[in-house]
């Protein structure tokens, strides 16, 4: 005999299995910890300082714009009559407290005009730095200084930026300078800072110094930097040695801005980010140890709840049930066997049984279609004796060929279901028959939905019900009485209806009819349309009754919609 491969114990394994997961775990996250620390320290500093140079940028942008407003409302007033011109300028001034001094000059650079509120330019000015004729005559149209100190007031010295502008041909004056108080931008980017000494610092395009926070140590040679150099990379951030540049061209000027960032010591700042990859490490070292109890859980408790849920599968449906063996330990693989094997004797059992269950059913039915033909023969065949006995033999001949119209469609080739329509033909044929019996006793009237018609039902159900209608409840009235049939859908169901406005039953009697047995007398017919709907379709289809005394008697019928190419599918249950 071959002897089964023994699967591996479990503490073994689980011990093994935790202890190199999670020291595998631990130097992956070492090694990306060192990987990410250096990595994340320059990634964030070029940030802080693109982020840095981008507001500083956006400063000195809103700076430069309103530099160009103030001049472009100055010019406007410039050709204007004296009188007028300067009434608008000295209220202007009041109203624009960052503009110190608006001059004019003509061709040949010389001052002609001021304009300062509480201030009047020197009788001599030694030099004039507001003003420059070569800078003038080389940018054209104008341009914007750098930043000076105000020097043609006499103990007034603000520190300013001019922008200068020509006038247009024809224009008295030649140019037009105003002189803006640069305090305010000066103080923005100083206020700035990345790290711990980082700075940000304006330069022309081509490196010449236009501001620096540290103006004092450049001047004194303390302090160089790489202006011109730095002048011809194009805008973005540079990682160099342990410096890191960030430069941003400022819009509709010639001023560059240019951020410099030390990486040494972002060092002491990236605690917090070794926290954050410590922590990331311990979640990490919590995953794996995650991972180890699924392991466990496959080893241990997956394949027993595998094997659980399959039970339970089994129980909801045992018919379609196929086992798939659960593979685990030792002990689970011997329970996974067992059960198999049961599934399968359980299953052969409950197919024999359900073979012979197939078998009673059919008996049962022959037996209600056995019991209702005799009976429905014998009420019809009276009623043909009753006609020939009084002469009416034309009227038997007649209910004679209805008669055998019943039997042809009730044999329907020993089916069981036939169409609805044939059906309503049987009942119309025993209504027809009825009606020679008992004449201007009753009428009828068939309401049908047309998209029922094709539709299957049991052969020989209404007309047990018709019979009922008339026998019991139409035949005691004096008066005419009238029967409405009536075939609907009813959602995935066909509802059929009988109507009659007869004398009615109680409760208790309607109760009576359903539970009569066979060798009742009375309503035998209705039980037995009751029990082969019930045997054929199922306990939630079947018959109901609502009557009410002297007022009628509503008898509904409930039946599945089976279409004509669906018979095959009732029949194989039975």
């Amino acid at each position: 005999m071959k002897r089964r491969y023994r699967s591996p114990r479990t503490a073994p394994l689980i011990v093994a299995l935790i202890t190199g997961v999670a020291a595998v775990t631990l130097a992956l996250c070492v090694a990306a910890f060192l990987r990410s620390y250096r990595a994340s320290v320059v990634q964030g500093t070029r940030t802080s300082s693109a982020q840095a140079v981008s507001q500083v940028v956006g400063t000195v942008s809103n700076y430069v714009d309103t530099l160009e407003e103030t001049v472009n409302d100055v010019m406007a007033e410039m050709d204007t009559p004296t009188e007028s011109r300067d009434a608008y300028l000295n209220a202007w001034l009041n109203a624009r407290s960052e503009v110190v001094a608006v001059t004019t000059y003509d061709e040949a650079g010389t001052l002609q005009e001021c304009w300062a509120l509480d201030h009047t330019p020197r009788t001599k000015i030694l030099r004039n730095l507001s003003f420059d004729l070569n800078m003038a005559e080389l940018y054209g149209d104008g341009y914007i200084s750098s930043p000076h100190v105000e020097s043609i007031f006499e103990g007034y010295y603000p520190w300013v930026v001019t922008v200068v502008r020509a006038m247009p041909a024809g224009s008295a004056v030649h140019w037009v300078a105003v002189d803006v108080r640069f305090s305010g931008l000066g103080a923005s980017i100083n206020g700035v800072g990345i790290g711990q000494h980082g700075y940000c610092y304006l330069m022309d395009e081509h490196g010449n110094m236009v501001y620096h926070p540290q103006q004092q140590l450049l001047y004194a040679g303390i302090k160089s930097e790489e202006g011109a150099r730095l002048a011809q990379l194009p805008d973005g951030t540079y990682v160099e040695d342990t410096v890191i540049y960030s430069i941003q061209d400022v819009p509709d000027s010639n001023w560059r801005v240019v951020g410099v960032s030390y990486i040494d010591e972002t060092v002491n700042d990236s605690f917090w980010q070794m926290v954050r990859v410590t922590l990331v490490t311990s979640a990490l070292i919590l995953a794996a140890a995650l991972l180890a109890g699924w392991i466990i859980s496959r080893l241990l408790s997956h394949p027993l709840q595998r094997l659980e849920r399959a039970m339970e599968q089994f129980e909801q449906d045992a018919d379609g049930f196929a086992f798939q063996p659960v593979a685990g330990t030792r002990e689970v693989q011997e329970l996974s066997d067992s059960f198999g094997h049961m599934v399968g004797r359980i299953q052969r059992l409950m197919t024999t049984v359900r073979e012979e269950e197939i078998n009673l059913r059919k008996t049962e039915l022959k037996a209600l279609q056995a019991q209702i033909n005799p009976h429905f023969l014998y009420n019809t065949l009276d009623s043909i004796a009753w006609m020939c006995e009084r002469g009416k033999n034309a009227d038997a001949v007649k209910m004679v060929h209805a008669l055998a119209r019943l039997f042809r469609i009730s044999i329907s080739r020993g089916h069981e279901l036939i169409p609805i329509e044939k059906e309503l033909q049987h009942a119309e044929s025993y209504l027809l028959i009825q009606k020679f019996r008992y004449k201007n006793q009753f009428t009828y009237h068939f309401t049908v939905d047309e998209n029922c018609l094709h539709c299957l039902c049991n052969k020989i159900t209404l007309q047990p019900i018709i019979e009922n209608a008339i026998t019991h409840g139409l035949d005691l009235m004096v008066e005419p009485g009238h029967i409405e049939i009536v075939v609907c859908a009813d959602g995935e169901d066909i509802l059929f209806k009988v109507v009659d406005d007869g004398i009615g039953m109680p409760p208790e009697q309607v109760a009576k009819l359903l539970k009569n047995e066979p060798s009742d007398r009375t309503g035998i017919g209705i039980k037995n349309v009751n029990d082969r709907l019930r045997i054929y379709f199922g306990p939630q289809y079947g018959l109901s009754i609502d009557s009410v005394p002297d007022e009628g008697t509503t008898v509904t019928i409930r039946m599945p919609r089976v279409p004509e190419d669906r018979e095959g599918d009732y029949e194989k249950t039975m």
